[in-house]
């Protein structure tokens, strides 16, 4: 069995083939203007049989995860940083960092 899509692509270039306007004949440019929309429409026809279809992978599976113990805590560290006096360099003042632990 064919496929339908390659079917109805070779249909429609078949159609569309067979199908020419004369546009020595059309005087008032219809038979043109009708000649674009069928090469459009055509073209919109086998494209879209032609186009690859996106694939969307099965639905995720939420699972709630396992519990170890309890949870984590902050504990406050014993010491920390902070700035300390100011003191002169010899150009300017500065105020250096000092680690004060409790």
């Amino acid at each position: 069995m064919i496929a339908p899509r390659p079917l109805a692509a070779c249909a429609v270039v078949v159609l569309a083939t067979l199908s020419g306007v004369d546009p020595a004949r059309s005087r008032d440019g219809a038979g043109v203007a009708a000649g674009l929309l069928g090469g459009f429409a055509a073209g919109a026809i086998i494209g879209s049989a032609v186009a690859p279809r996106p694939y969307y992978g099965p639905a995720p599976v939420y699972v709630e995860p396992p519990v170890y113990g309890p949870a984590p805590m902050y504990v406050e560290p014993p010491c920390y940083w902070t700035r300390g006096e100011p003191v002169w360099n010899g150009y300017a003042w500065v105020r250096p960092r000092v680690q004060v632990c409790d």
